[in-house]
């Protein structure tokens, strides 16, 4: 949309009543965006007035009404427009009943969506999707275009959409829990893969893949989709397809799309013929999950970026934190941070990423996924397990009825907490060994997100 039409867009919101729900990184841009247009936002959340701290203040003196405590959702049907946090789940009956009355339920992303003036590339996937969001966005910047990277990935991209020209580019990574709503036909749109996640929140596993499918659904015959075509459940998706069908894969030759031979060479495969790239050799990052992360950026990008500028992010990218991240190392032992593996298919990619067996921290809160098929991984990956928080009674249960399993040959123990579980390895490490926090789990029972446990993590490895 051009200028014009985007403040008239805002203007016939001017007699609305708008509530957002939930203070964060989502939404708190979006309450002093909303608040300075002179709109009547009201912030709903659970939190008290002296919780929100220097917030509460802030958002007082710009306008904005409260509804705070244990029933911020009640009256929700009081509000015309309600722009919900990725957190608060679309199908909760405060929601569905303030449809009902007849409320506008929607995000922040859904508008910016909506009113962007710029191709879109989404991202999406249960792992890989952050590193792949990153590397089209540096990819993008260094061919010498404008981007504007947000979504999950960490910024609020509405309070930005003012500044978004025709001629720039905007990289999203999004959530289930953001595409659950969602109605959006991105310029181009990755499924990195989908394996059960999130199924603590998610009704069943097919209303997690089906929120996944909103990411292209809504595509025309101008778009393009990149799917994982080693993923089963990606791979089911081709016939929803409308636009450019493309492909990633380190198993076969796509139709369209990257791939890997068993030389570790890569190829893109369009309407010309397959295209020498580069060797996976000079992807700085470790791990096969990366090559399959480069491959879908590759895919996303080729026609906008040249084969250089790939080669050059290649060589130069040293990835994103939390993410396999090298730490330090002390008395000839390496710490790795990998805090972002929440699920146990994203741990086993971090077990991958390592030529010999390692220490391996894990645990914490229960997304209610099954443990056992990283069961296999962690006996021939592990030398020695560290299990603590919520989680750990189960994946010790799921370990020791693993074939194979021996107490002798994987000594398991428990961490009262992440220092704890720190301690441990620190003690039973040798010259030579890798410790890596990859839990398989999320961190809300101790950490507010997999960003804190990392910090936390590397500050105390740190202070060895």
């Amino acid at each position: 949309m051009e200028q014009n039409e985007i403040s008239l867009f805002f203007e016939g919101w001017r007699n609305k009543k708008i509530a957002v729900i939930g203070v964060g990184v989502s939404n708190n841009d979006v309450i002093r965006m909303l608040a300075r247009k002179g709109l009547n936002v009201t912030l709903c959340d659970k939190k008290t007035q002296e919780q929100l701290g220097e917030l509460s203040e802030e958002f007082s003196n710009l306008g904005v009404k409260f509804c705070l405590g244990d029933k911020y959702l009640e009256n929700l049907s009081d509000f015309d427009i309600i722009l919900r946090a990725p957190g608060v789940y679309f199908y909760r009956p405060e929601l569905v009943g303030a449809r009902k009355s007849g409320c506008i339920v929607t995000s922040e992303l859904e508008v910016f969506f909506h009113l962007c003036p710029c191709p879109v590339y989404a991202i999406t996937g249960s792992d890989g999707k952050t590193t792949t969001t990153t590397l089209i966005s540096e990819m993008l910047k260094a061919e010498g275009k404008t981007v504007h990277l947000g979504g999950n990935i960490g910024k609020s991209l509405l309070p930005l959409l003012e500044q978004v020209r025709p001629d720039d580019r905007v990289v999203a990574e999004l959530s289930s829990f953001q595409l659950l709503s969602m109605r959006i036909a991105p310029y181009r749109a990755v499924v990195t893969n989908v394996s059960p996640n999130h199924l603590d929140v998610h009704r069943t596993m097919e209303e997690y893949i089906k929120a996944k499918k909103n990411l292209f659904i809504h595509q025309d015959a101008f778009s393009r989709t990149i799917l994982n075509a080693d993923n089963d459940v990606t791979r089911s998706f081709a016939p929803l397809v409308r636009g450019d069908l493309w492909y990633f894969s380190r198993k076969d030759v796509p139709s369209f799309g990257a791939y890997a031979d068993q030389n570790g060479d890569i190829f893109v495969k369009d309407r010309r013929g397959s295209v020498f790239v580069m060797n996976q050799k000079e992807i700085r990052i470790p791990g096969l999950h990366n090559v399959e992360n480069y491959l879908a950026a590759i895919s996303a990008v080729w026609g906008e970026v040249s084969s250089e500028t790939i080669c050059k992010i290649a060589r130069e990218f040293g990835g994103v934190e939390h993410r396999i991240e090298f730490v330090r190392e002390l008395d000839g032992v390496k710490w790795y941070n990998d805090s972002i593996a929440s699920s146990p298919s994203r741990t086993v990619a971090g077990l991958k990423a390592f030529n010999q067996k390692i220490i391996l921290l894990a645990g914490g809160y229960d997304k209610k996924i099954p443990f056992e098929p990283m069961v296999p991984y962690i006996l021939d990956k592990v030398k020695a397990l560290i299990l603590m928080g919520n989680t750990a009674p189960k994946i010790e249960a799921a370990v020791r009825s693993g074939d194979g399993f021996n107490e002798l040959e994987l000594p398991i123990y428990h961490a009262a907490d992440l220092a704890d579980g720190i301690r441990i390895a620190k003690e039973i490490a040798v010259q030579g060994d890798i410790v890596s926090l990859s839990p398989a789990c999320a961190s809300f029972d101790s950490f507010p997100n997999f960003e804190v446990r990392g910090r936390r993590f590397k500050e105390l490895v740190h202070g060895l």
